[in-house]
Order: structure tokens, then sequence, then C-alpha cells
């Protein structure tokens, strides 16, 4: 008799963890990291250049942010200037230093990416992106207080 399979739960989230670490180990040797990329895609885009809608547009807690705004801003990456209208409220840029290494951190992301796509076809590729949005839609359905066991 077959044993049962794993949890998908699981087996997605070993996955999920196996494919952030390796992609963060290809962008911190191309000079980046996986915070710093998501932080320059989100300012290329302009859709966020507040820091407050940075964090939100990139799922990280306003603190995380800052910590990684810091470093960035060390390395000269990004620039920081605070609202004339809310002295409390950031606005952030890529420097030209943080251009440059946007694109050189693009290329590893395509190569990551066009790696993790070997042997799939197109139409593969379309289940499998589908079949993540619903596990997605999933776990937004379930109860917050289902950890709980409640």
């Amino acid at each position: 008799m077959a044993a049962d399979p794993e949890p998908i739960g699981l087996d997605v989230t070993r996955t999920g963890r196996l494919l952030s670490r390796r992609f963060d180990e290809h962008l911190v040797a191309a000079g980046g990291s996986l915070p710093t990329w998501l932080i320059a895609a989100s300012l290329m885009r302009d859709d966020h250049t507040m820091q407050r809608d940075i964090a939100a547009a990139i799922g990280i807690e306003g603190a995380t942010l800052t910590h990684h705004l810091n470093r960035m801003e060390a390395a000269g990456l990004v620039a920081r200037r605070r609202t004339p209208e809310n002295r409390r409220s950031q606005l952030v840029e890529l420097t030209e230093q943080g251009r440059t290494l946007f694109f050189t951190l693009l290329d590893t992301v395509i190569a990551f990416d066009h790696q993790l796509s070997t042997g799939f076809t197109p139409a593969e590729l379309d289940t499998l992106r589908g079949h993540l949005a619903r596990l997605r839609t999933n776990v937004a359905a379930l109860p917050a207080d289902a950890a709980d066991g409640h």
C-alpha cells in the first residue's frame, strides 16, 4: 500500500523556501539581495515612491523596510527626502547607482526565471500559475484564527 502523499501545503512551502533561498543567492552574487531587488523593482515602476507604499507593495513591515532602505541609502542606491506636506512621510528614489544595479539584477532575474522554466511548455506554465493563484485564494479564504486550531 502506498504511503499517503505529503500535504500539499508542506510541499509548496518547502519548494517556496528553496526557490527563495536560491533566488537570493543569485541576487547576492550579482551584487544585490531579494529585498534590494523588490525595492528597486517597485521604485523603477514608479508605482510606489512613498516609503509606506513601498512596504505595502512588497509585503513587508515598515520597520523592516526602513532597515533595508538604511542599507541601500548607505550604499548609495537610494535617496530619501521628507515630503513638505507631512514631515513624517518620506519619498524614496533610486540613485543612478541604484538604477544601474537594478538592470544588473534584472539580468539575473531573467536568467533565474529562464532556468526555472526549463522543461515546461508555455501551457504548463500557465496551468502552474493558475494552480498557484488558486492556492493563494484558498489560503486567503482561511479564517484568521485557523492557526490556533479553531
